[in-house]
């Protein structure tokens, strides 16, 4: 059940009258909890190999998760600092074991030996990396004194598996949700009226944005041998689109879910396309992601005593802030996967920073007011080569592949390698409309309707970041929405209904509604 999905429409009211209008407060978090549960069960992976108790392991391993940190935390409150220190370390070991197991055994089929065959059996439990993130950022501020150990089990349980982040974050930190869990919550009508046009945009984004892009994409990128650098040029732009405007449109109706019922969750994108650098492009990317890297990954690192280290630590005392970006984005791209293109991917995220500071050491860091011609050269700069990663990171996401196969770096260098021949227009035309058209079956009206409504939804999704980023200084987007004049606003309500409507039914398969690009990390 997905946040586009026809259940996830009556599941989420249910859920919200339940919870604002009828339960008292000392029922609430329970409440919460059990329907998380039962979110995260009806997501439960299927299929021939998933069968039977397979299923309930995703579950298990979510509550044994919550137990497992809830008694820990509760333990580190209670340790001296020497006892602490063992207790987090042999946490965070766990954690990460789990973690890894499940996200990389694949790997170890193919380096070890002879593997465990049960390996080949093991479901991905939906949102492992999020919940682990975030079980992680709470030990870590208990045990560094930001915040008292959650002493109550069913609210640090709810708040590792609300159904609004579980499927692919934001990371919320405990720090801010427990407190909101310990409040009453109820029915407020300006802050669902937010919650709803929110929900709207995101939903716009996701299907009449991002899954139209896709059925492009996906066209071109399942034969890079048979198209022309035109097509695999614009292809990877509209690769690039489709993961902004699919994981945005994730991150607002997740915030969307929780503001309905009176939580406040963190942002996750403010118009990273408009950063004129790569430190701004990625205070506005994944935030939550790349502010839990900075605050658990990149500061330990930089205060880190190196001199204990053995050999390195006769030679020196502080790791370099340099190396440290280094380690932290390399860290993502594996983060992201374990396949050579993700690596590659993460490298390049690496590079790109660190020769970023480079240049600021050598160079001076930029004037904050410059030309506009110097900083559209400088967006244009950071789109160009961000667009240049997102092959590999495609690739690493078998984009264009059946399901169950992956592609390598090799086909990452065919599409680049591709983008230097056949640019002919007539070329390109021709190769884009039977893409289009073997999206719809070969029907030429569908295919038209298509062009049509992705010229229109593309646009309104480009000029609501527009707004955002120069006339609303990266307020939050529902105040873009509200800001406008009433006729306007109408207009756009309507809109965005008729483009969600249209794009639900264009996708073959109507309300089911597809996945998330990040649901799968």
């Amino acid at each position: 059940m997905s946040f586009q999905n026809l259940a996830y429409f009556a599941f989420l009211p249910a859920v919200a009258v339940l919870y604002l209008n009828v339960l008292p407060k000392k029922l609430q978090n329970a409440f919460l909890l059990a329907a998380s549960l039962f979110f995260y069960w009806l997501n439960r992976p299927t299929g021939a190999n998933f069968g039977g108790l397979w299923q309930l392991l995703p579950l298990a391993l979510l509550l044994a998760n919550s137990l497992f940190v809830w008694r820990i935390g509760l333990a580190l409150q209670r340790a001296d600092d020497r006892r602490k220190g063992r207790l987090l370390g042999a946490a965070i070991v766990v954690l990460l074991f789990v973690l890894a197991l499940f996200k990389y055994y694949n790997l170890a089929l193919n380096i070890l030996p002879v593997a465990p065959g049960v390996l080949h059996l093991l479901p991905f439990p939906l949102g492992i990396s999020f919940y682990t993130f975030a079980a992680l950022s709470y030990l870590l501020d208990v045990s560094r004194g930001d915040m008292p150990a959650e002493e109550n089990f069913i609210s640090l349980a709810a708040f590792l598996s609300f159904f609004g982040t579980i499927t692919a974050g934001p990371i919320c930190r405990a720090q801010k949700f427990l407190p909101q869990l310990r409040q009453e919550h109820r029915f407020d009508a300006a802050r669902t009226v937010s919650a709803l046009q929110l929900f709207a945009l995101g939903l716009f984004k996701k299907v009449a944005v991002a899954d139209l892009l896709m059925m492009y994409v996906g066209q071109v990128f399942g034969d890079i041998a048979g198209h022309g650098g035109f097509s695999l040029l614009v292809a990877t732009l509209g690769y690039t689109f489709y993961l902004y405007f699919d994981f945005v449109g994730y991150s607002e109706m997740a915030r969307a879910s929780a503001m309905l019922l009176g939580f406040d969750i963190p942002e996750n994108f403010k118009t990273p396309f408009f950063a004129t650098n790569f430190s701004g492009f990625w205070s506005r990317w994944h935030i939550s992601l790349s502010s839990w890297l900075q605050d658990y990954l990149f500061t330990p690192l930089v205060w880190a005593d190196a001199s204990k280290l053995p050999i390195l630590g006769k030679k020196i005392t502080r790791f370099s802030p340099l190396f440290c970006v280094f380690v932290v984005f390399f860290v993502s791209g594996f983060w992201h996967g374990n396949t050579l293109p993700f690596v590659v991917w993460g490298l390049l995220q690496a590079l790109y920073r660190v020769g970023e500071e480079l240049c600021h050491q050598k160079l001076g860091k930029p004037k904050k007011k410059a030309p506009a011609l110097q900083t559209w050269a400088k967006r244009g700069g950071v789109f160009l080569l961000w667009n240049f990663s997102m092959v590999f990171f495609a690739m690493g996401s078998a984009i264009g592949q059946p399901d169950g196969q992956t592609y390598g770096i090799s086909q990452a260098f065919a599409i680049i390698a591709g983008w230097f021949r056949g640019w002919s227009p007539v070329r390109f035309a021709q190769e884009s409309w039977q893409a289009i058209l073997n999206g719809f079956y070969n029907n030429p009206m569908m295919a038209i309707a298509y062009l049509g409504m992705l010229l229109c939804t593309f646009g309104l999704a480009v000029w609501f970041d527009w707004q955002r980023n120069f006339h609303f200084k990266n307020k939050s987007e529902e105040l873009v929405l509200k800001a406008q004049k009433p006729v306007v606003r109408w207009i756009l309500y309507y809109a965005l209904v008729l483009f969600c409507f249209a794009g639900l039914v264009m996708q073959n398969g109507g309300f089911a509604g597809g996945s998330f690009a990040y649901g799968g990390f």
